[in-house]
């Protein structure tokens, strides 16, 4: 019985360290419009990085950037998930 509860007590220790840790990451992001693709892109990655940087942020995995044509050429938004 006691290595039961033991065991109970090491999940739930192990779970709460996990909750804190995904709590100190975030979805950042970053947009631009631009006349052209290629400036919307790297403007709205520029954007994320300054917004990463500014918060005291450190990317964590892969970016994801998507476009779309916009009224004025392209619209880019980009995302990372970032912690401290």
């Amino acid at each position: 019985m006691k290595s039961m509860v033991f065991v109970l007590a090491m999940i739930a220790a192990l779970f709460a360290a996990n909750a804190a840790q995904a709590g100190s990451c975030v979805k950042a992001g970053g947009q631009a419009t631009m006349l052209t693709p290629d400036m919307a892109k790297f403007m709205a990655k520029a954007a994320l990085k300054n917004q990463m940087k500014n918060n005291g942020f450190k990317p964590s995995g892969r970016m994801t950037l998507t476009c779309k044509p916009a009224a004025l050429g392209t619209h880019c938004v980009a995302h990372q998930r970032a912690c401290k």
